[in-house]
């Protein structure tokens, strides 16, 4: 294979393998529209690093922790939903970030790559990146795993028994920050929440426990960064969306497998 093949699928697989485990916990507590909001807020993470010549992976990142915490405290004063928030927070981030860009008269900025993705194009840097980030989060995952799966159950069950909710929350916010940031090169700021909970989704009709879930996502996940990509490369079709469309055929698969086995 080419060189930028081998490299699009090393990124690829590096990423949905931290994102499968996350994704699960989104689906669980059905967090998606946090997802998109944190997907978006990632546009103005890129104007930002432009702006102020800190890099995009650093703007990114900071945006989306920023987000995350102005969300948090934001719905401890309950004056408004969580939804509503969200929707202004999204919205209201992809707009600056859209005008901010078209202030960067200085700087070209491909504005398709960072919306839909641009894997062909990953680095051994951005790989890098990838990896050591992907490393972080997992392993802060491994330390989360039992207090987040107990505040997922129960939250106010979890608070009795002394686990620190507030905190464990805002901890896995900024792990998806991080993951949003290190996807962006993959398939875009705006299918980044497909790849955290479809392969989820896909990996949900065909687990027996929260442990198999997050495993069978990860896989999930590679399986069609690897079907994406070669659908890619063999139709010339965009690679972030095809690698959405590959993990949407795999939750379609793993949906009718499970009706057709009851049924026989």
């Amino acid at each position: 294979m080419d060189d930028f093949l081998v490299r699009a699928l090393i990124g690829g697989f590096g990423v949905a393998a931290v994102a499968g485990p996350l994704g699960a916990f989104v689906v669980w507590r059905r967090m998606a529209y946090f997802g998109d909001t944190l997907a978006h807020a990632a546009l103005l993470g890129v104007a930002l690093g432009f702006l102020l010549g800190i890099g995009v992976n650093v703007g990114v990142t900071a945006t989306c922790v920023g987000i995350a915490v102005a969300l948090v405290v934001f719905q401890r004063r309950r004056q408004l939903g969580g939804d509503t928030l969200l929707g202004i927070l999204s919205h209201g981030a992809l707009a600056l970030g859209l005008v901010t860009i078209a202030f960067l008269t200085e700087v070209r900025v491909d504005l398709m790559a960072y919306l839909f993705g641009d894997i062909l194009a990953v680095t051994m840097e951005d790989i890098a990146w990838i990896y050591g980030g992907g490393a972080g989060v997992a392993m802060a995952l491994v330390i989360l795993w039992r207090p987040l799966l107990a505040a997922t159950v129960d939250a106010e069950l979890a608070f009795v028994e002394g686990v620190p909710v507030t905190a464990v929350r805002l901890a896995f916010m900024l792990l998806l920050a991080i993951v949003v940031a290190l996807a962006m090169k993959v398939v875009g700021v705006l299918l980044v929440t497909a790849l955290l909970i479809i392969p989820a989704a896909a990996a949900r009709s065909l687990a027996r426990s929260p442990e198999q879930m997050a495993l069978l996502s990860a896989l999930a996940g590679c399986l069609a960064v690897a079907a994406g990509l070669f659908g890619s490369f063999a139709t010339d079709a965009p690679s972030g969306p095809s690698i959405v469309v590959a993990a949407l055929v795999l939750f379609l698969i793993s949906s009718v497998v499970p009706a057709f086995k009851t049924r026989r």
